[in-house]
């Protein structure tokens, strides 16, 4: 068996998964030159994958890919293959919960108008626009592992916790109830703060559109750290401009990168971070450790963690 690693690992992230796959064969490529020539006879790739290099791979039987949403990988030759994929779904959930109430905290306490304006002639105003979360209601869209770790933080904060998603999940204790995607407007028009923690699919695509925006609560703040285009951008635009939501704390946006002349930029009540909720010092032995782990059950025969349905897209 031959392992490729189209990702750069340090020395000893390569010993760790030198030792996971036995008397495999290792291959640092992490070039798109030396991925290509590599791939050709590889089983397992770890790391960046493509057309490409799908095009390329005569014995490939599973990927393990960087990222927890895979919709850039999900082209159709691919889905109607056998090969196995995984990511780093369930993973991912600790930076990008942080965040998440980074982004939120910014608005509800002011930071972002301080950090703007850069006056003490604003503090009584700050002061009164301040929201305390204590009481509030989180409804968070996508209740997995991105959504448990928001729902967390959420309870720690004191707030109720409410869900949707369309797979059949068990609440955990910290989440009042999750309901299927038919309540979905109930989940908006009972939540204080909607955070979208989905991945991008067909169905997930555009649907927080202007209808849904018509649904939550005047004063609501939609935070985003997943997928930009779950939201429908002209509809975000006219829903804060019309005061049909409170405000929007966006790691991600509908266009990226987000033009410099875009009105989302201008909004006092947006707070926009330039896709960077992934990024933690933590997380990349933590996706080498999955793989260790999911190479050592993938030579026992044992099914694999983080493995992604290729037609449902998550």
């Amino acid at each position: 068996m031959k392992v490729l690693l189209t990702v750069p690992v340090t020395d000893e992230q390569f010993q760790r998964i030198c030792e996971a796959a036995g008397d495999a064969v290792v291959v640092r490529g992490g070039t798109p030159q030396i991925d290509e020539r590599e791939i050709a006879d590889a089983e397992v790739v770890f790391g960046r994958f493509n057309r490409r290099l799908f095009e390329r791979a005569q014995r490939l039987r599973w990927v393990q890919t960087l990222g927890a949403g895979v919709d850039g990988l999900l082209f159709p030759e691919f889905v109607e293959s056998d090969i196995m994929l995984t990511s780093e779904k369930g993973h991912v959930g600790p930076h990008l919960a942080e965040q998440a109430f980074a982004n939120l905290l910014a608005l509800t306490r002011g930071v972002a108008r301080a950090i703007r304006e850069r006056t003490w002639e604003n503090k009584w105003q700050i002061r009164q626009a301040a929201w305390e979360l204590t009481g509030m209601t989180m409804g968070i869209v996508g209740l997995g592992g991105t959504g448990i770790e928001v729902a967390r933080r959420a309870h720690a904060f004191g707030m109720r916790v409410l869900a949707v998603d369309p797979e059949p999940v068990v609440p955990p204790p910290f989440v009042e109830a999750v309901w299927r995607m038919d309540r979905f407007y109930d989940l908006l028009a009972q939540s204080d703060v909607v955070t979208i923690c989905a991945p991008l699919t067909p169905q997930t695509r555009g649907m927080f559109n202007l209808e849904a925006f018509r649904h939550m609560r005047r004063h609501a703040i939609l935070v985003n750290v997943t997928r930009g285009q779950i939201v429908d951008g002209p509809s975000l635009v006219q829903a804060l401009q019309e005061g049909l939501i409170g405000g929007a704390a966006l790691d991600v946006t509908p266009e990226e990168p987000l033009p410099p002349d875009h009105p989302l930029w201008a909004m006092y009540n947006v707070v926009i971070t330039p896709h960077v909720a992934g990024a933690s010092p933590l997380r990349a032995d933590r996706a080498v450790n999955l793989f260790c782990d999911n190479l050592r059950r993938y030579r026992a025969g044992e099914p694999l963690q983080a493995i992604i349905d290729k037609r449902k897209g998550y």
